[in-house]
């Protein structure tokens, strides 16, 4: 497991940082790239679906864990 690391994103035009661990920042590219999107533009989706209380990188995190989960359950049909 790794500690988490300042990733750098820009969304709608202005840059910021979220802390990620290696793990997730893998994941999260590599659903990007697969719906052929841009992580910026992902990013971006996720931060405005995301509420007040959620900070960007607990989105990011959970939205990776979500997207595995539905691919799991598409794959054992459960």
């Amino acid at each position: 497991m790794s500690r988490p690391a300042k990733r750098s994103l820009t969304l709608n035009g202005h840059r910021t940082s979220v802390s990620l661990e290696d793990e997730f920042w893998s994941a999260f590219r590599d659903l990007a790239a697969s719906a052929d999107r841009p992580i910026n533009a992902l990013a971006a989706e996720i931060d405005a679906k995301r509420g007040v209380e959620t900070g960007l990188a607990t989105a990011i995190r959970l939205y990776v864990l979500k997207e595995l989960q539905a691919r799991l359950k598409n794959r054992t049909g459960n």
